[in-house]
Formats: C-alpha cells, sequence, structure tokens
C-alpha cells in the first residue's frame, strides 16, 4: 500500500501586516521589500494564540474536505519549530482539541521543510502498515521569534497552518515518492540561537534578542536554489518522469527570486509555478499545504495530475515530494 492526499485545509490569522505597516516599525519600505522578496503582506497571530488553535482551524477543513472524522484518524503529525511550548507536542494539543482519541501524535522539526519531512514519515507508516488514515499539518507562529528591529529578517515570515489527511492508496498513486536531506554543518545559516539548553532564556538572553530568527540572506539564497534544485531534480529521476509531466510545482514560499530561479534552471514555465507568498510571507513549515490547499481551491490540478513540492529550511534541511494528486 501507499499513501495519498484526501482532503487539503488551511487557516491564517485575521490580523494582516503589511509592508506599510512595516515601514511604521522598523527602516523599510513597500518598494524595497516588494522588489527584494515579492512579499506584500503576511498574517500575524493575536498574543495568546497557540500554534495548536491554528492546527485545528486548518485540520477541522482539510478532515471536512475528507470526509473523514477526527475519531478514525490513527496518527497526527504537527511539522513546526513554533511549538505550544517544549513538550507536551502540539500535536499531542491537536489530537485532543478534534477528538481524534485513537491516533498516536508527535511534533517534528525541521524549520521550512517541516511540512515534507512530516509528510514522508506519515508516508512510511502507512507503507508500513502502522497507520491507515492520518493528519499531516504544518503550522507556525514565527512572529513569536521575530526581531521586529532586524529589517533583514521581520520582513519575511508570517504565521499560519496548512493541514492534509492521508489515506492508503495503491501503490502507483497518491504520494509517489519523498526525498529528505540535511547537512548540520550549514546550521549558521538560518538559526534561532536562543531558548535551548546553549542558551537557555535568561534575561540576558532576552536582551540580545537571542531568542530571534537569524539569517545569512546571500548565502542562504545560494544554497536554497542549488539544493531545492538537486531535490526537485532527484524526485523526477526516482520515477521516471520530466519536468514536462509535472501539472504544478509547488516551492516551499520564501521568497519569490530564489522560485523565480528555480523555475528558470528546471526549465518550467511559471504559469506552473504555484506563488501564494505576497498574501502570507514565509511561513516555513505551513507554507507548502497552505499552498497545496490554495491550489486545490483554485484548480490548478485535477485527479490524477502529478505534483511536485520543494521545500528548503534551516538546518540545512532540503526535501521533495512528488504526488499523483
Amino acid at each position: 500500500m501507499a499513501s495519498k492526499i484526501v482532503g487539503l485545509g488551511m487557516y491564517t490569522p485575521q490580523k494582516e501586516l503589511t509592508n506599510f505597516d512595516l515601514e511604521k516599525m522598523v527602516d523599510t519600505n513597500d518598494t524595497w521589500i516588494t522588489e527584494r522578496t515579492g512579499i506584500r503582506s503576511r498574517h500575524i497571530a493575536e498574543p495568546g494564540t497557540a500554534n495548536s488553535d491554528l492546527c485545528v482551524e486548518a485540520a477541522r477543513r482539510a478532515l471536512d474536505d475528507a470526509g473523514v472524522d477526527a475519531a478514525d484518524l490513527d496518527l497526527v503529525i504537527v511539522g513546526t519549530i513554533t511549538p505550544d511550548m517544549p513538550f507536551p507536542s502540539s500535536a499531542c494539543f491537536l489530537q485532543a482539541k478534534i477528538g481524534a482519541t485513537r491516533a498516536y501524535a508527535m511534533d517534528l522539526s525541521a524549520a521550512c521543510s517541516g511540512f515534507v519531512y512530516s509528510l514522508s514519515v506519515a508516508d512510511a507508516l502507512i507503507r508500513a502498515g502502522r497507520a491507515k488514515k492520518a493528519l499531516v499539518v504544518g503550522s507556525e507562529i514565527l512572529s513569536s521569534m521575530v526581531d521586529y528591529t532586524d529589517r533583514s529578517t521581520c520582513i519575511l515570515f508570517g504565521d499560519g497552518a496548512g493541514a492534509t489527511v492521508l489515506s492508503e492508496c495503491p501503490e502507483g498513486e497518491g504520494v509517489l515518492s519523498c526525498h529528505l536531506h540535511s547537512d548540520g554543518n550549514l546550521w549558521q545559516l538560518i538559526q534561532c540561537p536562543g531558548g535551548g539548553t546553549v542558551n537557555p532564556y535568561s534575561p540576558e538572553m532576552m536582551e540580545q534578542r537571542l531568542h530571534s530568527i537569524r539569517m545569512a540572506g546571500n548565502e542562504t539564497f545560494k544554497h536554497a536554489v542549488l539544493k531545492m534544485v538537486e531535490v526537485s531534480r532527484e524526485a523526477l529521476d526516482r520515477n521516471g518522469v520530466g519536468i514536462d509531466d509535472v501539472k504544478l510545482f509547488i516551492p516551499h514560499q520564501a521568497n519569490l527570486r530564489i522560485i523565480q530561479v528555480v523555475g528558470k534552471r528546471l526549465g518550467i514555465p511559471g504559469e506552473r509555478v504555484f506563488v501564494d507568498l505576497e498574501r502570507y510571507g514565509n511561513t516555513s513549515a505551513a507554507s507548502i499545504p497552505i499552498a497545496l490547499a490554495e491550489a486545490k481551491e483554485q484548480g490548478r490540478f485535477a485527479p490524477g495530475d502529478l505534483v511536485l513540492a520543494v521545500a528548503f529550511g534551516g538546518g540545512l534541511t532540503w526535501a521533495s515530494a512528488l504526488m499523483r494528486m
């Protein structure tokens, strides 16, 4: 058996933070942000909102789309780097909130690659007979770790959640293959150094803003393009298909320039590349499932079409998934 996506759902908080709002907070402007990133707005969770709250909204929509009851789920995975708390996992909170009483639940941390990593784990467990129905969510409240005095990073990130319901299917349908990679030697390119055992929470840590995202933009750009192209080709080669066979290419929504360069190197026309970061910014692990849900809503793929998703994030991590929808 293999696994296939039978339901999709997404949720973003109501509050929007536009480029014009950021102009009032930090030394930047709408033109500068748009030209360099392609982002015009992002959604921000209200104070006191838990990551699992976003998960619940996206999960309920995905379950409704699939016609699956939460009580019938065997597995819940949440890809995130902004959990409700260090433990229990956000997946356990989500399990309780939706009534997935017989499922086992866990979080997975792979930064912006978190959803594809989580999808791969769920697919493998279904193939191994350890689950028949799984809920896979990518959810982030990145505003909780953004330094709004750092104009190089605060313009990039937003909050949101995307969810998929997976079910058993015959081999050759659904998720055809997933490809996961990492290189811990490059961890410094994208990091949040505070809040763990290396730099525990303290007044000094907070004063130094070590609890906020830090990124080496130019170097990250180079590695992102290279690795996303490589892992995309790996998925195509593994399944004996070409880029012309792919109906829709869904890259991680980090930066429009990265997306454009990756698409050009793969030789895929712009009309078959899905982009929604203009409205959401970089939502890390939520990026791809949000895009999948929106693409379905817009009719960008039909049953039987091939969709290629590719992600890149801190770790460094990068991953791809080729799916027959």
